[in-house]
C-alpha cells in the first residue's frame, strides 16, 4: 500500500501506443505469411490474407494483434519505473563576480 509509483509521462504513453501499433502490424504480416504458407503447402482454404479491405477475418486479426500489442506496451509502461527519476528543477546557481 505504501508503494510510491510515479505516473508515466505522456511521452512514454505515446511511445507505447506507437510501438504497439507498429509491432501489431508486423505481427499481422508475419501471421498472414505463416497462414499463407500453410494454405499453399496443405491446400487448405483458411480465409486470412493481406486483403483486409475485402476480408473481415483479416481485419479482425489485424485489430486484435494491434490492440494486444498496444495493451502489452501500455502495461509495460505502467509497471516499469522510468530509467532516470525525474529530478526537481535545479535552481540557477549564483554567479559570483569575485
Amino acid at each position: 500500500m505504501g508503494e510510491n509509483i510515479a505516473k508515466p509521462t505522456w511521452l512514454r504513453i505515446a511511445a507505447a501506443v506507437i510501438l504497439g501499433g507498429v509491432v501489431g502490424g508486423i505481427l499481422f504480416l508475419i501471421a498472414t505469411l505463416i497462414i499463407g504458407a500453410i494454405n499453399n503447402l496443405m491446400g487448405m482454404t483458411i480465409p486470412i490474407n493481406l486483403q483486409i479491405a475485402e476480408n473481415v477475418l483479416s481485419l479482425g486479426l489485424l485489430i486484435l494483434l494491434i490492440g494486444l500489442s498496444i495493451a502489452y506496451f501500455w502495461w509495460k509502461v505502467e509497471t516499469t519505473p522510468p530509467s532516470e527519476p525525474e529530478s526537481p528543477e535545479i535552481p540557477e546557481s549564483e554567479i559570483s563576480d569575485d
